[in-house]
């Protein structure tokens, strides 16, 4: 068997001497693992570089084989970012959260087209977090919503209004008012104002709010259940996020 695709590649690590296994986030088959030969030579390693945008081309005898790569860069992304500690950070967070969020071989193109344009974001904006940090946070909302567990932030769980909504319930993952949700703020996950569309500058802090309220949504139903943890990367991105 064997497939074209392109995608974006989200780990490599050595297997033997010199051959690599990649996992990348293909446009027509989900997170996909295969073989280089290879791989960890010189003339081949820079391309394998989490963060580069790849074309494909798979071969295996049975598609449920882990079957080997071949593989052609596209764009590379990782270089970009090498000497950028702040923005490394992100592309390491974003790729980690994939490989250990995403179930194998499932079609999640919309996350593709999402993880594309975030980068291209992140590479042409400056260090500032508030210029791409806010699409960080509704690029993870949207991995939540891809994977069946989209949180409802148009109105109050308790009242129904849709105003004043300053609350997220860690139960429900839907929006509360300030008047309903007072009394148990201490327990409320805050709602950046962005997410709802409301005007006004965003902050630091307004991302390090909406980068908290996805952790804990992504860690509840898509990693605990599975007995996995929020991966390191995505939790050393919060010292970053000045």
């Amino acid at each position: 068997m064997d497939w074209r695709d392109e995608g974006i590649i989200l780990s490599l690590r050595k297997h033997g001497e010199f051959d690599a296994i990649i996992e990348v986030l293909t446009r027509g088959h989900g997170r996909h693992g295969g073989l280089v030969k290879g791989g960890m030579g010189r003339r081949q390693r820079g391309n394998l570089q989490p963060g580069n945008e790849v074309d494909l081309h798979w071969r295996g005898r049975l598609e449920s084989h882990l079957g080997t790569y071949q593989v052609e860069l596209i764009r590379s992304r990782s270089a970009a970012f090498l000497h950028l500690p702040q923005k490394l950070a992100v592309l390491n967070a974003v790729t980690a959260v994939l490989c250990a969020c995403l179930p194998e071989r499932e079609d999640h193109a919309p996350l593709l087209d999402g993880l594309i344009a975030l980068l291209d974001v992140l590479e042409e904006s400056s260090a500032d977090v508030t210029e791409w940090g806010p699409l960080l946070v509704r690029w993870e909302l949207g991995l939540l919503g891809e994977l069946g567990f989209g949180l409802n932030l148009s109105h109050c769980a308790a009242t129904g209004v849709t105003e004043d909504l300053i609350y997220v319930s860690p139960r429900s993952g839907r929006a509360v008012s300030g008047v309903a949700g007072r009394p148990y703020s201490d327990k409320m996950l805050p709602l950046p104002q962005f997410l709802l569309g409301n005007g006004g500058e965003v902050t630091a802090d307004d991302v390090r709010d909406g980068l908290h309220l996805t952790e804990f949504f992504l860690e509840r139903h898509t990693l605990t259940p599975h007995s996995r943890k929020i991966p390191q990367a995505r939790l050393m991105l919060m010292d970053h996020i000045l």
